[in-house]
């Protein structure tokens, strides 16, 4: 084997061969584009959401095989804090590039955090468009995740527009593909009352399509007083390609995400571990207290109180 001197060397000089995307079949080691452990991942690690996990996996195969797809796929998530959407987000970044969240080629933009002064919207824009522009001419792919979507200033659309509809900000199509993930709590309320009339009618949720669940959230944008949200204007716009839904949890899915913390940890479970971590959160409605009012979210904070 070489030296360490020699394996840093080795080391160091592939990373810089591969910057320019010469090392892999793919032309940029950088992207992976696993789409079957993405579906596998989804499977295995975001419950309750059948509709979320087909819908995501349909478009991003969809448009990575399809050779002529449109330069943006823009894929707005939706629905109660808690029930999987930014877990769904960095599924989505660790299958398609090698480094995850931590990849040059994407980026992550919480509106509360990073465009926070609306008196800063003129700057912000700036700054965005450069951050955008600058992703793209460095990464032929890139994935950028806009969580708390519904609360983007309007004055940031402008910067946004052109890469959704072109992936650049010259107004072309070049060679550049990109995926945006827009992360919101809006519509919410219409997915949970879909989600309870099929329960109430005693049919599971499983048979509740994505057609019908795009439509009526269609019809709650349209029809949204604020139109000042951004998704507002995104749908006017037909900027919006796939809208992804995620359904209330119940119990059981409850249950599912703490075995799955208990597992992350490496600690031992029981069924009664399972029933009292679950005996901690909110569910309503009320009188039926079918869903929890906030997903998993916390969930592996309160397995402590369940450690003997």
């Amino acid at each position: 084997s070489l030296p360490l001197v020699g394996q840093e060397y080795l080391e160091i000089l592939s990373a810089w061969y591969c910057g320019f995307g010469r090392c892999c079949e793919s032309g940029d080691c950088r992207v992976l584009n696993n789409v079957t452990g993405l579906e596998l991942d989804l499977s295995e690690q975001l419950h309750g959401q059948h509709v979320a996990s087909e819908v995501v996996v349909r478009a991003v195969r969809g448009f990575l095989q399809s050779p002529r797809a449109r330069p943006a796929l823009v894929l707005s998530f939706h629905g109660w804090s808690g029930t999987g959407k930014n877990l769904v987000a960095r599924l989505v970044a660790a299958r398609l590039y090698r480094d995850g969240l931590r990849s040059e080629c994407v980026r992550m933009f919480v509106a509360l955090f990073h465009f926070r002064h609306p008196q800063h919207v003129d700057a912000y824009r700036v700054q965005l468009e450069k951050q955008l522009g600058d992703t793209t001419q460095r990464c032929r792919q890139a994935l950028f995740i806009f969580d708390e979507a519904e609360k983007l200033h309007l004055g940031l659309l402008d910067a946004l527009k052109p890469f959704l509809a072109h992936c650049d900000n010259k107004g072309q199509a070049g060679n550049q593909r990109c995926i945006f993930l827009f992360l919101s709590n809006v519509g919410s309320n219409t997915i949970n009352e879909v989600t309870l009339d099929f329960r109430r009618a005693g049919r599971p949720r499983e048979e509740i399509p994505a057609e019908l669940l795009e439509q009526r959230l269609r019809q709650e944008l349209r029809q949204s007083a604020d139109s000042g949200d951004a998704h507002h204007h995104f749908l006017e716009e037909s900027l919006i390609d796939v809208f992804v839904p995620f359904l209330p949890l119940e119990r059981c899915h409850v249950k599912l995400c703490a075995r799955d913390a208990f597992l992350a940890r490496g600690l031992p479970y029981t069924e009664a571990a399972l029933d009292e971590v679950a005996n901690m959160m909110a569910f309503v409605p009320e009188e039926e207290r079918l869903f929890s009012a906030q997903g998993c979210k916390s969930v592996s904070q309160r397995i402590s109180y369940s450690l003997p």
